[in-house]
């Protein structure tokens, strides 16, 4: 999944669908929504259809594939959307080094407000380069 997230960040969100991720890059916001929030309803409906469909036989994949595309939603959701853009104040003060680097890491990705070179490198090894 971490290969489809930066592939679909960088050739989709900072792609075609920029109108749509724009927004998530601009601290001026009226509301707690955003169009780029629509991202998550997207994923959430792939990963609905492919639990329903599936079917011993013919689609078996279809509930591995689901529940994992839903585990790295709900993983996202709690990382980038509460840890990191604090969107509902729960983690504020955390002392762990990795978890500041990865917010660091996040807000220098964010200071870029273009569409080009939007790419993020991944979640997993960028933060160690900013600890302090």
């Amino acid at each position: 999944m971490e290969f489809m997230a930066w592939f679909t960040h960088k050739y989709i969100m900072h792609g075609f669908l920029w109108l749509l991720h724009k927004d998530h890059h601009y601290k001026k916001r009226s509301s707690w929504w955003e169009r780029n929030d629509l991202f998550f309803i997207f994923y959430a409906l792939i990963s609905m259809r492919c639990i329903m469909l599936h079917d011993d036989y013919t689609f078996w994949v279809g509930e591995p594939i689901g529940f994992g595309i839903l585990a790295y939603g709900i993983t996202y959701f709690v990382v980038h959307d509460l840890f990191i853009h604090q969107r509902f104040k729960f983690f504020r003060n955390t002392t762990n080094i990795y978890a500041k680097g990865l917010r660091r890491a996040h807000k220098i990705h964010h200071k870029n407000i273009k569409k080009q070179q939007g790419e993020c490198f991944g979640m997993l090894w960028v933060p160690f380069k900013y600890f302090k």
